[in-house]
Order: structure tokens, then sequence, then C-alpha cells
């Protein structure tokens, strides 16, 4: 099953289990990490924003225009910010890391 890490506003690192085909924000969501996620991933709010880590970034699929306008509305917003509902987890993805606005990210340093 593929892992991910959630870089939480604390700074600290929550590795967890994130099987195939669930979304970023679903993977937070059963694991309680402090993602809001109000429109319950239907792409029309920026709640469930992440930032992920620059290594990654490259790596999930290109970001639909769709996408783009909410994250206009997102707070911390960054170079590699994407909403976690359209980031669906993969074997591709395992080792995934992502960062909550508002978090200190080891890669900011």
């Amino acid at each position: 099953m593929p892992k991910m890490t959630f870089i939480e506003k604390d700074g600290r690192a929550l590795e967890v289990d994130a099987p195939s085909g669930l979304s970023v924000m679903e993977v937070s969501h059963k694991h309680g990490v402090d993602i809001e996620g109000a429109c319950g991933g239907c792409l029309s709010c920026a709640t469930c924003h992440v930032i992920v880590r620059p290594d990654w970034y490259e790596k999930l699929a290109e970001k639909k225009e769709e996408e783009e306008d909410m994250l206009d509305l997102a707070f911390d917003l960054k170079k590699t910010s994407r909403l976690g509902c359209q980031i669906l987890m993969s074997e591709a993805l395992d080792g995934l890391v992502v960062a909550l606005p508002g978090a200190k990210a080891p890669w900011d340093e």
C-alpha cells in the first residue's frame, strides 16, 4: 500500500497509509489530519489546499484550469500548491510529501 507524509502546522511529520484511488484530502480525513475539504472534493473551494514538496510536484498530474481558479482563493499559496482533492494516490506516488498551509516545511529552509 502506498504511504505519504503530511507536514502538520506544528512542523511534525506524520507518515500514513494512503490507499491507491483515494485523494490526498480523503487520506487526510482518514487519519485525522487538519484539512477541511468543505466541498467534499467537488473542486468548488480551496479548503483542502496542500503544498507539495518540490521534488514530488512534477510527478503529479497537471492542474486543470478549475483547480488553478480555486487555488487563487487559498491561504499561504506557494509555487507547488495543489488541492488535495485533485491528487489521487497511486503506487507511483508512494512516498509523497505535502505540507499544510502555514506549516514550516523542511524544504523551505
